[in-house]
């Protein structure tokens, strides 16, 4: 499979047949409805000072989702997404303060990484597309910038081939040899739990699937890359069974509200992607998640605001496009006031979904706190095609006559994403 926009199967026919309709399109989904389990609303104090009493390196626990799928000159690689003309028409709703980077420049990645670093996260998770990948070529030049920010590497396993279930042990195994045993570990991401034992972390995109879809026309089709829960269980089990000797644990986590299917896979825990998943829902998702016996981990993040096509796909079907996240009355974003009300509901979101997090996170009751376990991804730092990109825009004031002719939604500040996340992240690690 090519490397793709998350959500680039939109008019493929393959989110008809699936039942959870929130749930990241090129995530790992449930293939039967999932009912939201009651929770009760928590308030209090801030569980910030338990969680750094229990994780002595806590900001590692807090991992941004990184692209490195993004080029420069000639081809603009995945800025010319979706049929778009770089380096002014971008496929992105913003313009990036850095414009259409090449993530192979060095000057970018030190930017970035002192970004990130600065934000008080401890650590990224590249999007990984496979052995021998345009993504994968670039590897060994992320670590070493990471490394030398004091930042940490793991893995999201993308769904890069059809028969990714039946690799999934020997890449995992790959990976860990390739970027964590030759290198000395000196920038692989093991995470250390409560009670001291450390082991590394991978999550999984697209995984628990249905095996067929309907059309809106009630066609029936095979999901192409549709992998058997007992296929995973083998995969998993193997994993485990190879590295038993390695590390205290290895842990390894499913984009699913699956609560059945997500164990007998085999994965540890759900790590949840969609960011139109609502914040108000965590705490229910995370008993569900705990009742099943599995960990969870769900994201800070400032909404969605995707890049659309602009002609609808052909076909019998009728395309919508994605939502604005969070939900808010229609923008009109050729108005200057419009785009300041869509950051004002991203600052909120941000807020929201941070402290939803932590709420989950330190409730005794549920099973990351009784397990010793917390990751909290952030999504994203620069995935600019859902425009959920932490990484900073560039200020409304300072685009060119050409990239305002294209309608942009940048605001006037276009930091303010990294700030709020900043202000809440820092004091928490401690920074």
């Amino acid at each position: 499979m090519v490397e793709v926009a998350r959500r680039q199967f939109l008019s493929s026919g393959v989110r008809a047949g699936l039942a959870v309709p929130f749930v990241g399109l090129l995530g790992c989904r449930s293939a039967s409805p999932v009912e939201t389990p009651t929770a009760p609303a928590t308030s209090g104090p801030s569980p910030g000072a338990d969680l750094r009493a229990r994780f002595s390196d806590l900001r590692r626990h807090f991992i941004c989702e990184y692209y490195p799928w993004y080029g420069g000159l000639p081809d603009y690689e995945h800025w010319d997404y979706p049929d778009r003309h770089p380096p002014v028409d971008l496929g992105s709703p913003y313009v990036p303060r850095l414009g259409a980077y090449d993530v192979r420049s060095p000057a970018v990645l030190e930017q970035h990484a002192r970004w990130i670093h600065d934000s008080g996260a401890g650590a990224v998770a590249l999007s990984w597309w496979g052995r021998g990948s345009w993504a994968d070529e670039r590897v060994s030049l992320i670590m070493d910038v990471m490394r030398d920010h004091d930042l940490k590497v793991t893995f999201a396993m993308e769904p890069y081939a059809d028969d990714r279930g039946e690799r999934f042990a020997a890449d995992v195994r790959w990976l860990l040899r390739e970027y964590g045993e030759k290198r000395s570990w000196d920038a692989f991401l093991l995470v250390r739990d409560a009670d001291g034992r450390q082991g590394p972390v991978f999550k999984g995109f697209r995984c628990i699937l249905p095996e067929t879809t309907t059309d809106c026309l009630g066609a029936v089709s095979r999901v192409s890359d549709y992998t058997p829960d007992a296929v995973w269980r083998r995969q998993t089990d193997s994993l485990r069974e190879a590295l038993r000797a390695d590390f205290d644990h290895v842990t390894l986590l499913a984009d699913s509200l699956e609560f059945a299917r997500t164990p007998a896979a085999g994965f540890d825990g759900i790590g949840i992607y969609d960011n139109l998943v609502a914040p108000a829902d965590y705490a229910g998702y995370a008993t569900g998640a705990s009742a099943a016996g599995l960990l969870f981990s769900f994201n800070v993040n400032p909404g969605y605001d995707q890049v659309e096509l602009r002609e609808p796909p052909a076909g019998p079907c009728p395309y919508a496009p994605r939502p604005f996240a969070p939900p808010t009355a229609a923008l009109d974003w050729s108005q200057a006031s419009e785009r300041e009300r869509a950051a004002q509901q991203s600052a909120a979101r941000i807020a929201e979904s941070f402290d939803a997090v932590l709420r989950a996170q330190a409730d005794p009751g549920l099973s990351n706190a009784q397990r010793g376990f917390l990751i909290v991804y952030i999504n994203s730092f620069n995935e600019w095609h859902e425009g959920h990109a932490f990484e900073p825009m560039a200020d409304a004031a300072t685009l060119t006559p050409d990239e305002r002719a294209v309608g942009y939604h940048n605001p006037a500040d276009g930091g303010y994403r990294l700030a709020a996340l900043t202000a809440r992240l820092r004091p928490l690690v401690g920074g």
